[in-house]
């Protein structure tokens, strides 16, 4: 039986990816001045972006009830198992409406094969997941074993970011601990992971190069078998740091690879331009 991956556009896939791997999309909508788009779709980060620096604040949505209730009917109906692999519960409403309509679809359609985790991951974390689920998938690996490898994946998924500002992840009341962090002087630049789903700020460090290498140092604290991972990076509209922070790890590390891609129009409407995002593994299980 075909098992189906969905993902929503908060794991920071690009479009290409979803439609070159079948991955089903989830788009979470973005609202810029009360015109509503669909992230991935109808919207690119740049246009976040240039939003923000415009001083218009662009509000964010989950995935709605409806796109839920058609991609949930349509696998009953087709009778394929599905996987669906969600943005962080503590981050947005996103997982929490999937599984309320997965509850309705259920009663209709007894038979409906669907499993739902919550990642308690973001962005490329949450990406990383998807990308392993869709590998197993390609290896006809059975369902339960891509299940229980998913769960490792996101249980041991370290997040390791900067922003440019945390005004935008407060305001959204997305960070927790923030107030001490808020304010400060010239060039410093907080240092944030996630415990448990949730966004936490981890420590200040003036200026770019100390930053990138304080990230090496945590990136080597924290990380097992680094070499044979695939370390993600994220950005939102600062590819050369991007690039510049992967030669530091295939030079520090060598692991299997590193993926680069940006951070969507979604997560980029709470952390505005500038961030750099680092995933990777604290276990690894060959």
């Amino acid at each position: 039986m075909t098992v189906q991956i969905l993902a929503d556009s908060a794991c920071d896939l690009p479009l290409s990816y979803y439609q070159e791997h079948q991955v089903t999309l989830l788009p979470l909508k973005v609202n810029i001045n009360g015109d509503e788009f669909e992230d991935l779709k109808t919207i690119d980060p740049i246009t976040v972006y240039e939003s923000i620096r415009k001083g218009q604040m662009p509000k964010t949505s989950q995935v709605s009830p409806a796109a839920f209730k058609e991609v949930f009917t349509n696998l009953a109906i087709n009778k394929e198992k599905g996987l669906y692999i969600a943005f962080s519960s503590q981050l947005s409403g996103t997982y929490q409406t999937a599984v309320m309509i997965y509850e309705q679809v259920k009663e209709e359609y007894p038979e409906l094969d669907l499993t739902i985790i919550d990642s308690k991951c973001a962005s490329l974390g949450c990406g990383l997941a998807v990308q392993e689920a869709v590998k197993l998938r390609d290896l006809d690996v059975s369902l339960e074993e891509t299940i229980t490898s998913v769960h490792f994946f996101c249980e041991h998924m370290e997040h390791l970011f900067t922003v440019e500002d945390l005004e935008y992840l407060a305001k959204g009341g997305r960070v927790s601990k923030a107030s001490a962090f808020l304010g400060g002087l010239l060039n410093i630049k907080p240092l944030l992971h996630v415990e448990d789903g949730k966004l936490v700020p981890l420590e200040k460090i003036r200026g770019k190069k100390k930053l990138l290498k304080r990230m090496l140092e945590l990136i080597e604290e924290r990380g097992d078998s680094l070499q044979n991972q695939t370390i993600a990076i994220s950005h939102a509209d600062d590819e050369e740091t991007a690039l510049e922070m992967k030669e530091l790890i295939l030079d520090k590390f060598q692991p299997k690879d590193v993926y680069i891609s940006s951070i969507g129009a979604s997560v980029g409407s709470h952390t505005g331009a500038g961030t750099i995002a680092i995933f990777f593994l604290n276990q690894w299980k060959a």
